[in-house]
């Protein structure tokens, strides 16, 4: 069984992104062969989750250790997603063989990445730092909403079931608006936990009634396993913030493109978003600045009254 070299160059740099975003494995791995190597979007989306479900339990058991997984959440969590991502196989082929699945699969790609763009400026919002702080809870004092999850848990199976997209980038936002006082570590790490039995689930669909094809998957893994590794490693230095505004970029494109838009339209979609993306981090960086001078300014006013009363100035008014 031969290697795909370009290919496996082709994981090696999306895993680099993945490991240093922690999401992005479907939504960039997917749309590459199909964009670049003309692999057929049912046989993308099979070799894809496969790969994934070989190398999400790696992280799934690091974390695991470092005690950062909510096992209710990955318990309601799973119990909507599995069978709702064996079924997306089903509802995929419900369309029919041949040309026409493969288009519904390709369209459903598009929505699933404007939905994954929708979630990372989601995320980046509802995370971003204020100025104001925000308590973290313990894993053992999260209160779990059993019915908003398991939904959560459906509705993210099916789209990662037809498409591959969604285990990171959808499900991660869901639980950052359901649970904001989850830490960072504990959300991905209570979402990379509940990816491992989702993944499995979809990838034992595809396996059987889709498009598998273990060249592909093989090739796929020869890159993506050093390119994570790797991309774990930068991620301790490298600026988060400005990677995952590039990956909102290539999602666009990326959806735009498989949704059959015109290289037109695509280049003023793309140059908009990353103008309202400066613009809106320059608003934010602003804001945050101006707070800080604030609290500065404030620091200072206290630290000069209690100089002048320490080199015995009196204060104003007592002479």
């Amino acid at each position: 069984m031969a290697i795909d070299i370009p290919l496996a160059a082709g994981s090696f740099l999306v895993a680099i992104i993945v490991g240093l975003t922690g999401m992005g494995g479907g939504a960039l791995m997917t749309p590459m062969m199909l964009l670049f190597f003309n692999v057929p979007p049912l046989a993308a989306v099979s070799s894809d989750l496969v790969a994934s479900a070989v190398m999400k339990p790696i992280g799934g058991v690091v974390h695991m250790r470092r005690g950062t997984v909510n096992l209710r959440l990955v318990a309601w969590l799973c119990a909507g997603s599995v069978p709702a991502a064996f079924c997306g196989v089903f509802a995929a082929r419900a369309f029919g063989d041949g040309e026409r699945v493969q288009e519904v699969v390709k369209y459903a790609l598009g929505v699933a990445l404007l939905l994954a763009v929708v979630g990372l400026v989601a995320k980046a919002w509802m995370s971003r730092d204020d100025g104001r702080g925000k308590a973290s809870a313990d894993l053992s004092s999260i209160v779990v909403h059993p019915i908003p999850t398991l939904l959560v848990g459906m509705i993210g199976g099916l789209v990662v079931g037809i498409s591959s997209v969604g285990s990171g980038s959808l499900i991660i936002v869901a639980l950052l608006a359901l649970y904001p006082a989850l830490k960072a570590n504990q959300l991905v790490g209570t979402d990379l936990v509940q990816a491992v039995p989702l993944v499995a689930s979809a990838a034992l669909g595809h396996l059987l009634f889709g498009d598998f094809q273990l060249s592909i998957t093989t090739s796929l893994l020869v890159g993506s396993i050093p390119g994570v590794y790797i991309g774990a490693r930068i991620s301790a230095w490298a600026p988060g913030g400005v990677i995952r505004a590039l990956l909102a970029v290539v999602l666009l494109a990326s959806a735009l493109k498989l949704l059959g838009v015109g290289n037109t339209a695509l280049m003023w979609a793309v140059g908009g978003m990353a103008v309202a993306g400066a613009v809106a981090w320059s608003l934010l960086r602003n804001r945050g600045g101006a707070q800080a001078g604030v609290a500065g300014e404030a620091g200072e006013g206290v630290q000069g009254a209690g100089s002048g009363v320490e080199a015995g100035v009196p204060p104003r008014g007592v002479r």
